[in-house]
């Protein structure tokens, strides 16, 4: 959440019994200094809320904040600004700030001491329906065990290492074998998925190590749905803390850990000769790539944003669509943004538009296509699901139910999926209507 102070306004003087309100701030507030590396042109500190929430303020509105103790009334909490600022800040303009910014945020307590009502966020292509899977304590207990990897000296190593590795199996060994092997046993399909969701589950270690070995502190890490389907997450909003180096590093270390596992899938087939580690490898390869694409929420997207340094680049598609519009921007209007940021983020929603408006047509396109085949291979895979439970044949029944959600799903998820970012472009695009001006609201963790 970005939290502008007006330059101007006006406002009668408060009466001494207003001044000597005393402001709460709400429990569990947790600052963070300021953002390192930021892209903006003005700096921007970082609060987290609460609710795990990561909330931008400026300078002025982070200094009346740490001022607010739950014991200062408005008059001392300006004179305290005041001293830190190095300009004239009054009890009435404490107050303003405290109304029309602060509380309205989650960080202040309301004044007749009912629970705060916190502001959700309403971020397109989030996760869903948070579980834990494993709590704080136990992440963080892994997480310090398994911080050594990331020390630069062995991070070298392991990269060599699956250079090494992928040159003899795609350039000497070949990886058609190994999945044609894996395809004609069915419980060895089961056992490479099986495979892969250890992998995924190593992936969030390496952000929760990464996360600890660059001086933060991981949280959980659980399961939620990112469109319809089941995604792992690492809760690592504490490397909001931290520099764009050590951001970068826990950004990496998913993907890094990949590369640890790809290591360990190659032991397997030197120890034993078996193909299925090495289909293993190759979907650690398809994992990789796929957290690469900066285009949704994966590990691409938060490293792209760390090099920029805006924390969320959905919440600049819109202020970026309306500045390339004629008259979207005055002339002479500055942007909040640096130059080197401002082209990246430029950039970004334009491939990002580009591929998100191209895929509904290419859906419409071919969706009769799409529709007939999907249709004759459900019923060819339930009609095989039938048979193999009459046969008893349970490793097959099982992979012939994961095809057909494999078919499913899919369709579903898209179809969704293009509903969503349409209406979400459009409501970027259309003119903003007159009254208040709303507050953008980020989620950055």
């Amino acid at each position: 959440m970005t939290i502008a102070v007006p330059q101007q306004r006006s406002s009668d003087a408060l009466p001494a019994a207003a001044i000597r309100v005393v402001p709460r701030p709400v429990p569990g507030t947790e600052f963070f200094g300021e953002y390192q590396g930021s892209g903006y042109a003005e700096p921007r500190y970082l609060v987290r809320r609460a609710d795990g929430q990561v909330v931008q303020l400026s300078l002025l509105l982070d200094l009346v904040l740490r001022q607010i103790d739950g014991a200062r009334d408005l008059s001392a909490v300006a004179a305290a600004v005041t001293l830190a600022f190095g300009r004239q800040v009054q009890a009435d303009d404490v107050s303003y700030l405290i109304d029309h910014k602060l509380r309205p945020a989650g960080l202040v307590a309301a004044e007749d001491g009912a629970e705060t009502a916190v502001p959700r966020t309403d971020l397109l292509l989030a996760l869903r329906g948070h579980i834990t899977l494993l709590g704080r304590r136990q992440v963080r207990a892994v997480a310090r065990a398994l911080a050594w990897l990331h020390w630069p000296p062995i991070v070298a190593a392991v990269l060599l290492g699956v250079v090494a590795f992928d040159f003899w199996l795609f350039g000497v060994h070949g990886a058609a074998g190994p999945l044609a092997a894996v395809i004609k046993q069915p419980q060895l399909i089961l056992t490479v998925l099986g495979l892969g969701i250890a992998s995924m589950f190593f992936h969030e270690l390496g952000h929760a190590s990464a996360c600890r070995y660059s001086g933060a502190r991981p949280g959980r890490i659980g399961c939620g749905i990112y469109l319809i389907w089941p995604s792992l997450y690492t809760d690592v909003t504490d490397a909001y803390r931290l520099g764009r180096a050590g951001r970068l590093r826990t950004d990496l270390g998913g993907v890094y850990f990949n590369a640890i596992f790809i290591l360990a899938m190659a032991g397997g087939y030197a120890g034993t000769q078996r193909p299925v580690f090495l289909a293993a490898v190759l979907f650690g390869h398809f994992e990789i790539v796929d957290q690469l694409l900066p285009v949704l929420r994966f590990d691409g997207y938060f490293i792209l944003a760390d090099l920029a340094g805006v924390p969320d680049l959905f919440g600049r598609i819109r202020p970026t669509l309306r500045g390339l519009r004629p008259g979207g921007r005055a002339a002479g209007q500055p942007s909040d943004l640096r130059r080197g940021a401002r082209i990246a983020v430029t950039v970004w929603v334009a491939t990002t538009i580009v591929l998100l408006a191209a895929e509904p047509g290419w859906l419409a396109w071919h969706a009769p296509a799409l529709t007939r085949a999907a249709v004759t291979s459900t019923t060819g895979y339930v009609h095989a699901m039938r048979l193999d439970a009459a046969a008893r044949h349970w490793a097959r029944l099982a992979l012939d139910a994961t095809a057909t959600a494999l078919l499913v799903l899919p369709a579903l998820g898209l179809t969704w999926l293009v509903a969503r970012v349409l209406g979400r472009l459009l409501r970027h695009l259309r003119p903003p209507r007159p009254g208040p001006q709303g507050r953008h609201r980020k989620e950055l963790s």
